[in-house]
């Protein structure tokens, strides 16, 4: 309870007792006089009154993790998923490590550098297979380390086959990454949209990494991408959303899902992005080195979960003023 309101310290006693008499009569379990107060005059010490008899709670709302609907679905290239987090495979201490954090994740897109596996030993590949249920989950071939469209293209076909060597035989997925940049490690937006046009002619599912550029998702979405992925900051920064606003004009654009991917450090990270609009996020690095990656999996989870339903919610608008969130009406004239 509380005594919002510009009265004198006996007008905010004479409410608190009838709170405390209104709570009685609710018999809230467990309740003692736990009161805000708002008068003009310093608040007075308060003793704790007996708690009244606990009961039973009756229609209580269950938590929103439990008010997901049902029909939510992100949907990409004809394909649904419920979970709205993909997860890289790269930079964890251990292959044991990675899948308990897939698990911990509730991911059902997984990327994974086909380059990396293409020049690994031939145990890595069958250790990757073994370690992650590939009839669960999507896996999503990267293009990591090409610097050329032409490069791209020959990966993105690898990746492919790779798909089908772990039995998804009609899995054209292919995440696109064309990088020339050393330093930043930022995607040619150039060489993106010559590799996507190609690779789209083929066949391909493509979801393009790119800088969060309004114009050039609008090019990739015209091109055919499935989606279009555009950086929160730099990969592995950890800066988090460097790019809010311009973010939230391709969400607002686009006609395909948006997936906020690279930069990302925290759970809260991924809650912003999914705020800003996207439809998904990409995490690899935030999860791998963390000190504990299962936990930190679990975290970035239940953040997008709770921003996405949250965002279902219509959030309460925004004003320039405070509003009372107690009502006046019925409140004693001051003695």
């Amino acid at each position: 309870s509380n005594t919002m309101g510009r009265f004198n310290r006996l007008d905010a006693v004479v409410i608190a007792a009838q709170c405390f008499s209104f709570a009685s009569g609710l018999r809230t379990p467990g309740n003692s006089l736990c009161v805000r107060m708002s008068a003009t005059a310093p608040a007075p010490t308060w003793g704790t009154m007996p708690a009244v008899p606990q009961q039973q709670s009756v229609g209580v709302v269950p938590p929103p993790a439990m008010m997901a609907e049902e029909d939510d679905l992100l949907e990409i290239a004809g394909r649904t998923f419920r979970s709205r987090l993909f997860l890289g495979t790269g930079k964890y201490r251990s292959v044991d490590e990675m899948a308990a954090s897939v698990a911990a994740s509730g991911a059902e897109i997984v990327t994974v550098a086909v380059r990396r596996l293409n020049t690994a030993k031939a145990a890595e590949t069958l250790t990757l297979n073994d370690a992650i249920d590939w009839s669960r989950v999507w896996l999503l071939p990267n293009t990591a380390g090409c610097t050329t469209a032409e490069d791209a293209v020959r990966v993105a076909r690898l990746g492919r086959e790779l798909a089908r060597t772990l039995g998804q035989h009609d899995n054209n997925f292919v995440k696109l990454e064309v990088i020339t940049d050393a330093d930043y490690l930022l995607p040619d937006p150039v060489g993106t949209l010559a590799a996507a046009r190609q690779l789209v002619s083929e066949g391909f599912a493509v979801l393009p990494y790119c800088t969060p550029d309004p114009v050039l998702c609008r090019h990739l979405e015209d091109v055919g991408c499935a989606t279009v992925m555009p950086l929160g900051s730099p990969i592995g920064s950890g800066r988090g959303i460097d790019a809010a606003a311009a973010i939230e004009i391709i969400a607002k654009q686009a006609s395909v899902p948006v997936v906020v991917d690279a930069g990302l450090r925290t759970p809260a990270d991924a809650a912003r992005a999914m705020e800003l609009g996207a439809d998904a996020v990409l995490v690899n690095s935030a999860v791998a080195r963390s000190e504990d990656p299962v936990r930190m999996a679990s975290a970035f989870r239940l953040a997008v979960e709770g921003a996405r339903i949250g965002r279902l919610a219509r959030p309460m608008p925004v004003s320039d003023r405070a509003v009372a969130s107690s009502p006046l009406v019925g409140l004693p004239k001051s003695l």
